[in-house]
């Protein structure tokens, strides 16, 4: 059986006999076409489904144009689509008709206060939806420890809607979250459309900040649903910006710090490694391991090879970024 109103070769050849042939009985237009009567009536049931056949009050059926077929058929439904998207376009204006009321009341807001606190996981998340879809120039963002899923599905949409209007996004993680996927694969995301992400050993705090005017503060570091600070007070504005280029400038790209550097040193190689990150020189090295210094030499040549590092700073940010420090 066919889906009514299908349009296949038996209907198709149907419609054509019946506009040369409107007074013609079934079995003849059976004939005609190499049909049977009842692949005839099954065809000419789904031209009238589709109004592409009419009863003809003379007798026998006439055949409509495609045209007037679809005019008849779909008119209903494009004069309610026509009365959908008058009722859209009407809410839309009275929603939009708030939009100064909206704008004034958020800039006397902002100039009441230079320090807001804002409770309750809805009250948050209003806050940060309201603080993201106005960001137009810059978001940095200082992410420490794992980002929880449900954070990652609200973040995700507002972030690349801040990407797409030109905003500069700037992300920091911890090295603990590479091993966390939802926020290894939220990062990737960020990445992809645009943004840098980087990422440290040791961040001090959760801090977003917003096209440089506001910035984003747990009350409670160990629980981030407990309530916020909106900070908008040029000077910690301003240290909080600094802050965030500090640990910046020292932080390594997302995708180098993924960088393979082989299996953890262990034995003589983390003794050495320690006592070269805590800033010992390769003498005192030797002295406290009770080997020689070229020996030292030795180790610390091949530990700066494995971490592709071109100074012992380096080699230690990046040995605190693995993991092998602690």
């Amino acid at each position: 059986m066919h889906e009514s109103g299908e349009i296949d070769a038996a209907a198709t050849r149907v419609y054509r006999l019946r506009v040369i042939h409107p007074t013609d009985s079934v079995e003849q237009i059976a004939a005609r076409s190499g049909l049977n009567a009842e692949e005839v009536k099954d065809a000419e049931s789904r031209l009238f489904a589709l109004g592409l056949l009419r009863s003809s009050p003379g007798g026998g059926r006439v055949a409509i144009s495609p045209e007037s077929a679809a005019d008849a058929l779909l008119a209903p439904l494009e004069a309610d689509i026509l009365q959908r998207r008058i009722a859209m376009a009407t809410t839309r204006a009275r929603l939009h008709s708030l939009s100064g009321d909206y704008l004034e009341a958020r800039s006397l807001r902002s100039a009441k206060s230079s320090v807001e606190v804002v409770e309750g996981i809805d009250n948050i998340r209003a806050v940060l939806d309201d603080l993201a879809r106005t960001c137009m120039t810059a978001l940095d963002a200082m992410l420490p420890g794992r980002v929880p899923e449900e954070a990652v599905r609200a973040a995700t949409p507002l972030d690349l809607e801040t990407l797409e209007r030109g905003a500069k996004v700037r992300q920091l993680y911890q090295q603990t979250a590479r091993g966390h996927w939802p926020t290894v694969q939220y990062a990737e995301t960020l990445v992809g459309a645009g943004a840098q992400v980087r990422i440290t050993s040791v961040l001090p705090a959760r801090v977003l900040i917003y096209d440089h005017s506001c910035a984003v503060l747990p009350i409670d570091p160990g629980d981030t649903a407990a309530g916020v600070a909106l900070i908008r007070d040029p000077a910690v504005l301003s240290f909080l910006q600094q802050l965030f280029e500090h640990y910046w400038d020292r932080a390594l790209e997302f995708s180098e710090a993924e960088r393979k550097t082989g299996s953890e040193p262990v034995g003589v190689e983390r003794d050495v490694l320690l006592l070269m990150a805590a800033g010992k020189k390769d003498e005192a090295i030797a002295h406290q391991l009770g080997v020689s210094p070229r020996s030292v030499s030795r180790v610390v040549a091949r530990l700066m090879d494995r971490l592709d590092a071109d100074s012992r700073f380096q080699a230690g940010t990046r040995a605190a970024l693995n993991g092998w420090l602690s």
